[in-house]
């Protein structure tokens, strides 16, 4: 009997040692298992994400704009979450807000126009994400937003009033009449460069705008408002006034009404035309006497918002307002030092 206890406890134990060491190899198992898990799952990359929301792709001049930014990002290891908006703001205030839910690390946005943006912009700062407005301006609270990035638009304006000035300085009596294609209704960029224009234009009596439309900055609606203007008034004219200066307060717009011209044997060489942006081909139809002047509107913002992006990021604070350096070309020009644009 005694024999039979000894022989129990010692199968008791040997069942109990093994269920150990069966324990312990299976957490030794699963504890590697985890290892390889954690070892194949990434560590959240230290690399700068921004949340960037572009109007759309409505230009040639827009494009590159939109692939200066993400070239400078990549040379910059810099993350890009991208929205078009596709000409909608609708579209921009819901790009933004996906942007704080995804808590990218700055937002920029070009604003199709320049109201409506305040409540978003509270919501960015209140989740503590900084933002910087890209091209167009907007109008609201300063302190909404870290600052500015893009063009000099009431410079551009005046530039070109300078060049139509200086064109027309000795034609002392001769009246002016100017048709004027701007762009999208309420953007920053149209309000500013017509009142850069009118700021200098206003030097000369005998200048006067005698029709304003809005072409949306697209080269479609160039070439119908052209189309229309030549049809109702059977020629370069409006309202029996004769058409003598077009400012066209883009390239798109004004290669549409080249187009208008183009396919009712208008000849543009008696009509002075001033442009901005400096598109390749718009460069082109001033070398081939097409138009008199382009003024630049720079859209390399790239490498700057980078610089911006890293210094927000880094907690510096950046300036109020970053413009652009751009230029102005004339038919005055040696043309054999133009450089292709590459837009």
């Amino acid at each position: 009997m005694e024999r039979k206890v000894k022989k129990y406890m010692f199968v008791s134990l040997v069942l109990a040692f093994l269920v150990i060491v069966l324990t312990l190899f299976m957490t030794l198992f699963k504890l590697n298992k985890v290892a390889k898990n954690q070892e194949q799952v990434p560590l959240k990359s230290e690399q700068l994400i921004l949340g960037f929301s572009q109007i759309g792709s409505e230009s040639a001049w827009r494009t590159r704009n939109t692939t200066s930014i993400f070239e400078a990002a990549a040379e910059n290891n810099i993350q890009i979450l991208f929205d078009d908006a596709q000409q909608k703001q609708e579209n921009q205030l819901k790009a933004i807000r996906s942007f704080i839910v995804y808590q990218v690390d700055v937002i920029a946005f070009v604003p199709i126009v320049e109201t409506g943006w305040d409540n978003v912009l509270q919501e960015a700062k209140d989740a503590g994400i900084p933002v910087i407005i890209v091209d167009r301006q907007i109008a609201s609270d300063p302190s909404l937003y870290a600052g500015f990035l893009g063009e000099d638009g009431f410079k551009e304006g005046k530039a070109a009033g300078e060049f139509l000035l200086n064109k027309i300085k000795n034609f002392h009596e001769k009246k002016w009449n100017v048709l004027e294609l701007s762009g999208t209704a309420n953007s920053s960029v149209v309000i500013s460069r017509a009142e850069g224009f009118r700021s200098v234009i206003a030097q000369n009596p005998n200048i006067s705008i005698i029709h304003s439309e809005d072409g949306d900055f697209l080269r479609s609606r160039g070439k119908e408002i052209m189309d229309r203007i030549l049809k109702e008034n059977k020629g370069l004219s409006y309202n029996n006034k004769p058409i003598d200066i077009i400012y066209s307060h883009n390239d798109s717009m004004t290669l549409g009404l080249l187009d208008s011209f183009a396919e009712n044997n208008i000849d543009s060489k008696k009509t002075i035309i001033i442009s901005i942006d400096a598109e390749q081909k718009s460069i082109d139809a001033l070398i081939e006497g097409k138009l008199n002047c382009v003024v630049e509107c720079n859209p390399n913002l790239g490498p700057t918002l980078m610089t911006l992006v890293k210094a927000i990021a880094e907690g510096k604070s950046i300036p109020r307002i970053t413009y652009m350096q751009e230029t102005v070309f004339t038919e005055n020009d040696d043309f054999s030092t133009y450089e292709p644009r590459g837009y």
